[in-house]
């Protein structure tokens, strides 16, 4: 598997991998709303790394490198449990330049304990647009 920096070929297939992914894991809200072009607006002005692995597009990560703030990390549902979350995060965090960041939804347990197995530190929680979230610490 290789992370590697997006291309516009990656559009059409991070598209449907995040809706896909959002379906399968966040059971807990109304995503009837939700469309392909969404993946265009959450990670408008963000670095994207992409997961492959054999020629298939499995994940990507979305940051802002300056505020070492990771916006988003979505495995394809068919793909999870296979180590490409990590290799996606790790990849993230050798970026770091100092303490990172993430929100991460409360009602999310598995990522939470994702992240939390990497090290990540619960710092604070508040409330968004999906429910209530964690903000999430990784000191270098």
């Amino acid at each position: 598997m290789t992370v590697r920096a997006f291309t516009e070929a990656d559009r059409p297939f991070l598209r449907t991998l995040f809706l896909a992914a959002r379906k399968a894991n966040w059971h807990w809200l109304d995503g009837s709303d939700w469309q392909l072009e969404d993946f265009d607006r959450v990670t408008l002005g963000e670095r994207i790394l992409v997961a492959e692995h054999d020629g298939h597009r499995t994940g990507f990560a979305a940051l802002l490198p300056a505020d070492n703030f990771l916006h988003s990390l979505f495995v394809d549902p068919a793909c999870q449990g296979q180590g490409i979350g990590s290799e996606l995060l790790e990849a993230v965090q050798a970026g770091f330049t100092s303490t990172g960041a993430l929100k991460c939804l409360k009602a999310n347990d598995r990522a939470l304990a994702f992240y939390q197995g990497h090290g990540w530190q619960v710092i604070s929680s508040g409330e968004g647009e999906q429910g209530e979230y964690l903000l999430l610490h990784y000191v270098l």
